[in-house]
C-alpha cells in the first residue's frame, strides 16, 4: 500500500465532514439576517420621527441666516 492509498481516504473523510458542518449552518445566518433587519424596522420607527425633526430644525437654522 503506497503512502498515497494512506492519506487519501482520511482527507477524503476530513473533508465531507467540513463540508457538511457548513451547509447546516446556513439557516443560522438567515435567522440572524432577518433579526438584524427586525431590529433596524423597530428602531426606524422609533426613532425615525425624532431624527425627521432634529433634520428639520438643522435646516431651518442653516436656511434662516
Amino acid at each position: 500500500m503506497s503512502l498515497l492509498q494512506k492519506i487519501v481516504p482520511p482527507v477524503r473523510a476530513r473533508l465531507a465532514r467540513l463540508h457538511s458542518d457548513e451547509r447546516g449552518d446556513v439557516p443560522g445566518w438567515v435567522l440572524i439576517t432577518l433579526m438584524t433587519a427586525g431590529l433596524v424596522i423597530v428602531i426606524w420607527a422609533l426613532a425615525g420621527p425624532a431624527l425627521s425633526g432634529v433634520f428639520e430644525q438643522a435646516i431651518a437654522r442653516v436656511t434662516g441666516f
